[in-house]
């Protein structure tokens, strides 16, 4: 998992009090310069939460839902026991307690007028409303947008994106103003840091936009941010953050020449779109990864939270509008590329393989796409539960050893109809898969493409009629195998060598035809798409349909001395062992 640095979420601590009364006092005529009390009050659940400040001590109460009447109570019969325990204290260290307290006056008034203790609590909290606790009065504000998760990545590197993780509740993240500081190189002190107070003399403002790209010379610098969500006019209070030292980048990566390229966005009918297998933690941390598959890439370059760092950078420089992922690990999508890729315009949907902790993702740029429905399936499953496959079904049966192996395999089709929201009504179908992956498996994915294609084809005629397929993915295949020959000539002879790929035992000659006309690679044949220490091969593409879609633009891969610089990949300057392909198309 990707290690975080979480925030203190103290809502409405004291010791900012004064200048959250000046916050809200902005927020309406009513809030003159009371202080706040914020109330969390939703109908249909059985709690509401309070929240004030009283004597110096802040007050956070969960408290039923029901009549108004029974919540003040609580509140005041809270108060006295708190009264009466400080009484208590007082009388153990020997001093003189106060004499008898009276009951805690707690009222509730909207419009100037008190508010029936009857009411339920639903209706009687409402913003403008007024709280009074003894002698004190507060401003009621109803539901406020308030951050519910803010985090910030341990690693940060000099020129790379730091993509704050945030969840706000009741508003929105493209709503929320955001402030970066750093520290001066004379305010290393820690004593402000993380408590909540607004950032001193001793940090320097530089930035005021979601995501913050460092630059060299914040190397050493620590950094803090200060998130206020908002809704409209309406604000809480600052929710501050700190997050550790600036530390130097890598220098030159592998596809910073290629973002010279994609520097800016495609517009209607131009579409990019990004294939990429971005090698799962759960691979790149095993001991034969370390020592045998990528023994040339130092140790550190594996370490998951440097891989991210270079993963974002390279995935937000290419401005796509559909991106395709495989090898995403569950808690790198959660944690770190949905909170990235949503800071840059994009929405994602994953599909995790069955008993495993990493799966696909696909993403798409959410002013361009909407998404309309997932249609994902585990290839294998789908084998022996849907009528359409009966024929693969029957080949494959013919060899039970085969059979047994097909349907081990956890292998998923991810499959998304998205709608073009520039011509409503358009819609095109995205899959993505990462086919199996054992050298000697192809006729185990033969039978997984025929089964996907057959799927896909189903998809399209009941939810996309028409509707172009975008097929992208880690297929394991080269061009000269089963797989590519039934994607771009559309049928698989009885006669080909992938039949019989794992030996005699588990041969299965049959005659493999495709559900589509044939398929174009978009990014053509590279001589590699995958480089490690023993192996170099074209694995990945983007299939597209030339009929209905065009290709562009191909964005050019790294020169074969980028990729060698530091023996393979990954490595320092590269995050994973696949290179991600990316190219604009054009509706036909």
């Amino acid at each position: 998992m990707l290690k975080y640095l979480s925030s203190a979420l103290v809502l409405l601590p004291c010791r900012v009090r004064v200048s959250l009364s000046r916050t809200f006092a902005r927020t309406g005529p009513l809030m003159g310069s009371l202080e706040p009390a914020v109330v969390r009050c939703l109908p249909g659940e059985p709690k509401l939460t309070i929240s004030f400040c009283l004597d110096g001590s802040h007050k956070h109460m969960l408290r039923d839902q029901g009549e108004l009447g029974k919540v003040l109570a609580r509140i005041s019969n809270g108060i006295a026991k708190g009264q009466g325990k400080a009484k208590e204290a007082k009388k153990n260290r020997g001093q003189q307690p106060c004499g008898p307290q009276e009951p805690t006056l707690v009222k509730l008034y909207h419009d100037g007028a008190e508010v029936d203790e009857a009411v339920p609590n639903s209706e009687a909290w409402k913003d403008g409303a007024v709280l009074q606790v003894g002698g004190v009065k507060y401003s009621v504000q109803r539901n406020p947008p308030t951050l519910t998760v803010a985090e910030l990545p341990a690693s940060m590197l000099a020129g790379y994106p730091v993509c704050p993780k945030l969840a706000v509740e009741f508003g929105s993240l493209q709503d929320c103003q955001y402030s970066w500081y750093k520290d001066r190189p004379s305010a290393m002190s820690s004593d402000s840091a993380g408590d909540g107070s607004a950032p001193d003399s001793g940090w320097v403002k530089v930035g005021d936009t979601r995501v913050y790209v460092p630059s060299n010379r914040d190397v050493g610098c620590r950094l803090r941010l200060v998130c206020t969500p908002r809704d409209g006019a309406r604000g809480p209070s600052k929710e501050l953050l700190l997050l550790g030292a600036v530390e130097a980048g890598p220098g030159t990566c592998t596809f910073d020449t290629r973002h010279m390229y994609t520097v800016k966005g495609t517009a209607w009918p131009t579409v990019r779109v990004v294939s990429y297998n971005v090698l799962a933690d759960v691979y790149a941390q095993t001991e034969l990864s370390k020592t045998v598959l990528y023994p040339y890439c130092a140790p550190y370059a594996l370490q998951l939270d440097y891989r991210q760092n270079l993963i974002k950078k390279e995935l937000s420089g290419y401005n796509a509008d559909i991106v395709c992922l495989q090898e995403v690990d569950k808690g790198v999508f959660a944690d770190s590329l949905t909170p990235a890729l949503d800071a840059f315009g994009l929405d994602g949907v994953f599909r995790i393989k069955d008993k495993q902790h990493e799966g696909l993702a696909t993403f798409y740029r959410r002013s361009r796409f909407r998404l309309l429905s997932q249609h994902d399936v585990v290839l294998s499953v789908a084998l022996t539960s849907h009528h359409i496959h009966s024929e693969l079904l029957e080949s494959i049966s013919a060899n039970g050893a085969l059979k047994e192996k097909m349907l081990k395999r956890s292998t998923s089709l991810q499959v998304s109809v998205l709608e073009d929201l520039t011509v409503p009504g358009r819609k095109v179908c995205v899959a993505n898969t990462h086919l199996y992956w054992h050298p000697k498996g192809g006729n185990i994915r033969l039978f997984q493409m025929g089964v996907a294609l057959k799927h896909l084809s189903h998809v399209i005629s009941e939810a996309a009629p028409g509707a172009p397929l975008v097929f992208c993915g880690d297929f394991n295949s080269s061009p000269d195998s089963g797989v590519f020959r039934l994607m771009t000539e559309a049928a698989v002879p009885q006669q080909h060598a992938d039949w019989s790929s794992s030996g005699p035992d588990e041969s299965c000659s049959t005659e493999l035809l495709s559900a589509f006309p044939p398929f174009l690679s978009a990014c053509a044949q590279p001589a590699y798409t995958n480089y490690v220490g023993g192996f170099h091969g074209c694995l990945d593409y983007i299939f597209i349909q030339p009929h209905k879609m065009q290709v562009e633009q191909v964005i050019p891969l790294p020169t074969h001395q980028e990729v060698t610089t530091y023996a393979a990949l990954p490595s320092v300057a590269h995050p994973s062992d696949h290179i991600a392909l990316v190219c604009d198309l054009r509706w036909a």
